[in-house]
């Protein structure tokens, strides 16, 4: 699955998915989907393809 990330302010960032979707995670929603993907930290504005 790959995605964008977009930080839209110091507590939430926004998640693109390339089929469409997106959601908007706050840092502990992040920080548990990155663990969900196999991955524990990444830059902002990161292109990532699992």
């Amino acid at each position: 699955m790959s995605f964008n990330m977009n930080r839209i302010n110091p507590n939430q960032t926004q998640v693109f998915f390339h089929d469409g979707r997106f959601e908007t995670l706050t840092n502990e929603e992040l920080n548990e989907f990155l663990l969900h993907m196999g991955l524990s930290e990444v830059d902002n504005d990161q292109n990532l393809l699992e």
